[in-house]
């Protein structure tokens, strides 16, 4: 009988523990619209590859590390979507505000586009070295003339940005500031 009665109460001492969840964190990326007076590709479209990461997953994780040979992911945090799917968003708004092209198309349009932009992430991740914390974006853009099939022009934008807090909140919070100048540096290459 007394081990009926200590399981009951180990099940609800359980029990009790589970409900108590912390709530997870979801951040968005945003940048703000930059206007561009560039005629050289108005008549033209534009199809923005998937984005793809090199070197992880660009799915909703929110990834730190404390050296270069480490990697963690944020627990109780996470992006509001897949970060290549973020960026995409954020980069064809951007494009589209600018007026730069006739029209920016998503990867999954049937559409025929002039020219395609294709990217890979290298690194999209909150690095805390000692007392010193970074949001880092690295990512390369690669522009193709679908018409001839050549390669019109290649680089890679790299961002450090200090953050405010060493935790998920801090490291978002930084990350849109990355987002800002990479949009706006993104449309003076193009």
């Amino acid at each position: 009988m007394k081990w009926r009665i200590w399981i009951l109460l180990i099940l609800v001492l359980l029990g009790g523990c589970a409900g108590k969840q912390t709530p997870i964190m979801v951040y968005a990326l945003h940048a703000p619209s930059h206007g561009i007076q560039s005629a050289k590709y108005r008549s033209k479209t534009l199809k923005l590859a998937y984005t793809r990461s090199i070197t992880n997953k660009a799915g909703y994780k929110m990834y730190y590390s404390y050296a270069d040979t480490d990697q963690g992911i944020y627990q109780n945090s996470q992006w509001s979507n897949s970060v290549g799917r973020l960026l995409q968003g954020v980069l064809m708004d951007t494009i589209l505000q600018s007026t730069m092209f006739q029209a920016v198309l998503p990867y999954t349009s049937s559409l025929r586009e002039n020219y395609r932009l294709e990217s890979s992430i290298f690194d999209f991740s909150h690095h805390v070295r000692g007392k010193s914390s970074f949001a880092v974006v690295s990512i390369q853009f690669t522009l193709i003339s679908v018409d001839t099939g050549k390669l019109i022009k290649s680089k890679r934008f790299s961002y450090r940005e200090p953050t405010v807090t060493t935790n998920a909140k801090g490291y978002a919070e930084a990350t849109n500031i990355i987002i800002k100048r990479l949009s706006s540096d993104l449309l003076q290459w193009l």
